[in-house]
């Protein structure tokens, strides 16, 4: 059977499910299948049978004609490895997302999911193996902006299946235990009202120099000595200088960015106000480090 992971047949109308009433052996299926006509956009066959699902490969000499008989066959899921399951939610014409419910209902990379999906359409993820890439991010906001986009990009994008994880960098933790009798953070944002002293908001220009705590970037630190002409004490909140270096694909940002994406070993950065398609652009970066090194 074959060896191939994140195997997703896209469109999925190469995709055709059929009922089965034999055994379901790699035997068994080729000889049921050897010989059948198949639809000329048909690559891939479901085999179903009460619980137990079936996948074969199917490959006909003729793909001009609208129906040619089968010429050759390749079982790639066996009912013992391989898993159906009905999910209304998910696109099955996204290799993420597929990937992504492979992952929560504990799909090995030996195995095969097939989801019957958004529209009753469906498809399947062979050998579930995602790319799985670190989004390090601040918060507030919620949800962390960064991660929110690269979630948004990978609803659309034509990318391999990726898996994101987040690691979250909450800005209440990293002023928990300072006593300031006041706090300057960049701008706006909810969420930053359990800080233990009155808070100001560097992009508003405060009238007057406080005695304040800066938790900031090293762009706040320029803004900072432009405007009152010195350097506060400061918390840092740049998610590239808190990451360090990493040995995983990591997606972050970087306020000295402004109009370019990044890419440091395995560290994709943005830009701090970064869009959808800078986001995108990102992925692309890591998906290909990836690519070539693998």
């Amino acid at each position: 059977m074959r060896e191939q992971k994140n195997l997703v047949p896209l469109p999925y109308r190469r995709v055709s499910v059929q009922p089965y009433q034999g055994e379901m052996t790699e035997t068994a299926i080729c000889a049921h299948l050897l010989g059948r006509e198949a639809y000329r956009r048909t690559d891939f066959v479901v085999l179903r049978q009460g619980a137990a699902t079936a996948i074969a490969a199917v490959s006909a000499p003729d793909r001009q004609s609208l129906f040619s008989p089968i010429d050759s066959v390749e079982v790639i899921a066996l009912p013992d490895r391989c898993t159906y399951v009905e999910l209304p939610n998910v696109d099955t014409g996204n290799r993420s997302a597929l990937a992504a419910a492979a992952y929560q209902l504990g799909i090995s990379p030996e195995e095969t999911l097939v989801v019957c999906g958004k529209y009753a359409h469906v498809n399947f993820i062979h050998q579930p193996d995602p790319l799985v890439i670190r989004v390090v991010e601040v918060a507030p906001p919620e949800p962390p902006k960064l991660f929110d986009l690269a979630q948004h990009v990978l609803s659309y994008a034509d990318l391999p299946p990726i898996r994101l994880e987040l690691e979250r960098i909450d800005l209440n933790e990293l002023a928990a235990g300072h006593t300031p009798l006041a706090f300057l953070v960049p701008c706006r944002s909810g969420g930053l009202d359990r800080l233990s002293a009155p808070v100001y908001f560097l992009d508003e220009r405060p009238a007057e120099r406080q005695e304040w705590l800066l938790i900031g970037c090293e762009r706040s630190l320029q803004f900072h000595r432009h405007y009152y002409g010195d350097e506060p004490p400061r918390i840092e909140l740049c998610p590239r200088r808190l990451a360090g270096r990493r040995q995983e694909p990591t997606l972050l940002k970087c306020c000295l960015l402004e109009f370019h994406t990044e890419l440091d070993g395995v560290i994709a950065v943005t830009p701090w106000g970064a869009d959808l398609q800078q986001v995108e652009a990102a992925l692309r970066q890591l998906v290909a480090t990836y690519e070539e090194k693998a």
